[in-house]
C-alpha cells in the first residue's frame, strides 16, 4: 500500500500562501531568460498530487517527470493520462539530471531533494495536500499559475464548482443520512479531511466526528458492526488490495453488513488529493445518498 497522503495545517496553508510568490518569481526570471512569453518546458513532479494536476493542465512534451504513483491506478485518478511519462522516485541525482526549470513538491514528501534544488536555485513550488473544497481552488490555482496555465487551472476549478453546484441543488431536505468511509486497516476518514468535506457537500453526515475518531484514525470493526451508518463507504473493492493490511475488507461480518445495508465503492483515488477528480467522489456520492432515500420511501 501506498503512504498515506500529507496534510498541512492551517497556519502552514496561511505561510504557503504568503510566499507563493517567491518560487513564482523565480520561474518568471527563469522565463525571462528564455523570452518573454516563456512557459516552463521541463516540468516536474515530485508529489501524487501535483503529478495528477499536471498532466491535465499541459502538454505532454513539457512534463519531464511525474512520480512512479502517477500512472498506478490503484492511487491515481489520473493514471490513464500519465501513461508512458517519464517517472522519478524523488532522488536528487535523479531531478537534477533531468534539468527542470520548475519543480513541484509537497510540503512533506522529498524534503531533502526539495532542499537541494532550492539551495541550487531551482524554481521550486512546494503544494499542500488540499483538506477542504477551497483549498483545492487554492491548490489548482497555484499549479497552474507557476506553469503558465491560468485558463486551463479555471477550467478545472470550473468544471469542479458545477459538480457542487449541482450537488446543492439536489440536497433534499431534512435530516442528513450518516456515512462512514472506511478504507484498509480499518481507517476511516474524520472530520478535517478532504473526504469529510466531500460527504458534507454530498448531504452526509460523517459518522466517524460522532464516533470521536479523529482524521486518520481507526474503527474497530466491532464498532462499525454495533453501529453502522446509513450508507458504508468503502475505499476500495474487497479484493483490491491483496495484503493482510486489507484483510479487514474481506472480513465476513464486514461482508454481509455491506450486503445487508446501504453500501458503495468509491476509491480513494477520487479524494486522496485535491483535484477535480473530487467531483466524481461528490456524483457517487450523492447516486449512493439518492438511492438510500429513494428506497425509504418506497
Amino acid at each position: 500500500m501506498p503512504p498515506p497522503a500529507e496534510r498541512a495545517p492551517a497556519s502552514r496553508w496561511a505561510a504557503w500562501l504568503s510566499r507563493l510568490a517567491v518560487p513564482i518569481a523565480l520561474a518568471g526570471s527563469l522565463a525571462g531568460a528564455t523570452g518573454a512569453d516563456a512557459k516552463p518546458a521541463r516540468i516536474v513532479s515530485l508529489n501524487l498530487c501535483t503529478d495528477q494536476i499536471l498532466v491535465d493542465l499541459v502538454p505532454r512534451e513539457r512534463i519531464g517527470a511525474v512520480t512512479h504513483l502517477a500512472a498506478d491506478p490503484s492511487v491515481s485518478a489520473a493514471a490513464e493520462a500519465a501513461k508512458g511519462l517519464r517517472i522519478t522516485y524523488g532522488s536528487a541525482e535523479d531531478v537534477v539530471a533531468l534539468a527542470p526549470d520548475l519543480v513541484l513538491a509537497g510540503t512533506w514528501t522529498t524534503p531533502a531533494t526539495a532542499s537541494l534544488l532550492e539551495r541550487l536555485g531551482v524554481p521550486l513550488l512546494r503544494v499542500p495536500l488540499a483538506g477542504t473544497i477551497p483549498e483545492v481552488r487554492a491548490v489548482i490555482r497555484a499549479v497552474a499559475r507557476a506553469v503558465g496555465e491560468e485558463a486551463r487551472g479555471e477550467a478545472q476549478i470550473a468544471r469542479l464548482d458545477a459538480s457542487l453546484a449541482a450537488a446543492s441543488r439536489k440536497r433534499r431536505e431534512g435530516p442528513r443520512p450518516t456515512a462512514l468511509i472506511y478504507q484498509v486497516s480499518g481507517l476511516a476518514s474524520g472530520p478535517g479531511s478532504l473526504a469529510d468535506a466531500l460527504l458534507e457537500v454530498a448531504g452526509l453526515r460523517n459518522l466517524a466526528a460522532e464516533l470521536s475518531i479523529g482524521r486518520g484514525g481507526q474503527v474497530p470493526l466491532e464498532i462499525l458492526i454495533a453501529r453502522p451508518p446509513d450508507i458504508l463507504v468503502l475505499s476500495a473493492a474487497p479484493d483490491e488490495y491483496r495484503t493482510a493490511a486489507a484483510d479487514n475488507l474481506r472480513h465476513p461480518a464486514l461482508r454481509h453488513a455491506s450486503r445487508s445495508g446501504a453500501s458503495v465503492v468509491i476509491p480513494w483515488r477520487l479524494w486522496l488529493c485535491g483535484t477535480e477528480a473530487a467531483s466524481r467522489a461528490i456524483d457517487a456520492l450523492m447516486a449512493a445518498r439518492d438511492a438510500l432515500e429513494d428506497a425509504r420511501h418506497r
